[in-house]
């Protein structure tokens, strides 16, 4: 059972979840930008981009948060439940692993040429490397 007006937030990857608690708000990247869900919210389910997942609770406020990659996100009134392909806490980066896949992505993007996949896959490289890179700064 939760507090009145707290939201029930899980984050789910294949292989753990990351979160199963409650929040007074979550931030989360989707496809078409950020958006912020609060208790009551209308039902919605989006599609993930690459990008910080954060939880907000407490009287001053305090903040977790998760870099993520690939997945949905389902809200209702009372629930968000986030699944995703990637989820990882800021201190479980490898900032020198993000560093050499966004290596790799611009040269993927470099050698392109005429064609479009090969652009869209470096491009989704990129921004999940520069998404983890963010998440280590704090």
């Amino acid at each position: 059972m939760t507090d009145k007006n707290q939201l029930i937030v899980r984050l789910v990857t294949p292989d753990r979840i990351l979160v199963d608690q409650t929040a007074d708000s979550v931030e989360v990247p989707s496809r078409s930008g950020y958006f912020e869900v609060l208790y009551g919210h209308a039902p919605l389910l989006a599609e993930l981009a690459p990008g910080e997942v954060r939880l907000y609770a407490g009287v001053r406020h305090e903040s977790q948060r998760f870099s993520v990659a690939r997945g949905f996100v389902e809200v209702l009134p009372e629930r968000v439940t986030i699944l995703a392909e990637s989820a990882m806490k800021p201190e479980e980066i490898d900032a020198a692993a993000a560093r050499k896949e966004l290596d790799h992505g611009q040269k993927l993007w470099s050698e392109a040429g005429d064609n479009a996949e090969k652009y869209l896959l470096a491009n989704e490289i990129i921004r999940e490397a520069e998404s983890r890179l963010d998440s280590t700064k704090g």
